[in-house]
């Protein structure tokens, strides 16, 4: 009476332990089907990059604006750059104006990770969906 099954343990670290009847290329199978399904399922947080510049134009801004909101929209965090070139340098206060200001804008669908800070030539933000 050979049916093909395998004696399978379950759960070992109980009293008594735990087996069953089984086929076990077929548990396998369904095992890594499963978590094949499970890794399709998962969202791969990103972050994306926004650069600006502290004397950035109004529309300019908005256009920057509308893509930042994309990306919360879509669960990346974001990355905000302010390149400082030449003498703008001797005003970073401009450049913190600016990301006070993006932080207000999406006060609603994102928090601050990272708070604004100089890297170089350049101060960063990192914000997160909320």
């Amino acid at each position: 009476m050979d049916a093909g099954l395998d004696l399978v343990e379950v759960s070992p670290n109980v009293d008594p332990p735990v087996c069953k009847l089984l086929d076990y290329g077929r548990f396998k199978y369904q095992a890594q089907k499963k978590a094949n399904e499970a890794r399709k399922k998962q969202k791969i947080v990103e972050i994306k990059e926004i650069k600006m510049r502290p004397t950035i134009d109004i529309h300019d801004y908005g256009v920057k604006m509308k893509a930042v909101q994309r990306f919360f929209e879509e669960g990346d965090k974001v990355k905000v750059t302010i390149r400082f070139r030449g003498r703008e340098l001797a005003h970073q206060e401009l450049g913190m104006k600016l990301l006070d200001r993006v932080q207000v804008d999406t006060a609603d669908a994102a928090k601050v990770e990272q708070w604004p800070k100089m890297e170089g030539r350049q101060m960063t933000m990192v914000m997160a969906p909320k």
